[in-house]
C-alpha cells in the first residue's frame, strides 16, 4: 500500500474511530489521519502477534480496516485513561 493509501486509509478508519469512541472531537484532519494510521500500525502490530496473519496488507482488504479502526478505538481509548488519570495540563 503506497504513501496516498495509508493517508486515505488513515483519515477515513480516523473519523470512523472518532464516531465510535468520543472524545477526539477536538483533532483536526492532520491528527485523524495520524489517529487513524498509528491505529492501523497498532492493529497490524496485535493482530500478527496473535497469529491473525498481517492484516494491514491490501487497501481494500476488510481485515486491514477492521484493524485500522479497532487501533484507532484502542488510541483514543489509551489518551482519554491517560487524560483522565492526570487530567489536562495547560503550558499557558
Amino acid at each position: 500500500m503506497g504513501i496516498i493509501g495509508w493517508i486515505v486509509l488513515g483519515l477515513v478508519a480516523g473519523i470512523i474511530a472518532k464516531r465510535i469512541f468520543p472524545g477526539g472531537e477536538g483533532l483536526g484532519i492532520v491528527m485523524t489521519a495520524l489517529l487513524g494510521i498509528g491505529g492501523a500500525l497498532l492493529g497490524g502490530l496485535v493482530a500478527s502477534l496473535l497469529g491473525l496473519g498481517d492484516p494491514i496488507d491490501e487497501f481494500w482488504d476488510f481485515s486491514t480496516w477492521v484493524a485500522a479502526i479497532l487501533g484507532a478505538v484502542a488510541i483514543l481509548w489509551l489518551a482519554s485513561a491517560l487524560e483522565g488519570r492526570g487530567g489536562r495540563r495547560r503550558l499557558v
